[in-house]
């Protein structure tokens, strides 16, 4: 879903889940070189605006990548994720990705 669709920018090659929400600004990019690569995102990943996530990395299920967030490692299951590089703040990412996903229902 994109409930605020300008600037986003994904690569073709990248590899993303279901039920993923991606906001405006965002940037799904890759990597030239030896350790290159494109981001494989797991199902029901929340992207907040701004975002990039970038290179051969993979975000696993219900992660939530916070606003402005610069994500070039790999992110667990179940993760919250801020900062610039992004760094896991809490293993609570189910709870909060479960408001975007269009499966719930509360």
């Amino acid at each position: 879903m994109f409930p605020h669709y300008s600037c986003i920018v994904i690569n073709g090659a990248a590899i993303i889940g279901d039920n993923c929400t991606i906001y405006h600004s965002v940037t799904i990019g890759s990597v030239r070189g030896p350790k290159g690569g494109v981001p494989r995102i797991g199902n029901n990943v929340v992207i907040a605006s701004g975002a990039k996530v970038i290179g051969n990395v993979t975000i696993g299920n219900n992660v939530m990548i916070g606003s402005g967030s610069i994500v070039v490692t790999d992110i667990p299951d179940n993760s919250v994720v801020v900062g610039i590089p992004g760094k896991v703040i809490s293993k609570e990412g189910l709870e909060h990705t479960k408001y975007y996903s269009k499966n719930y229902d509360s």
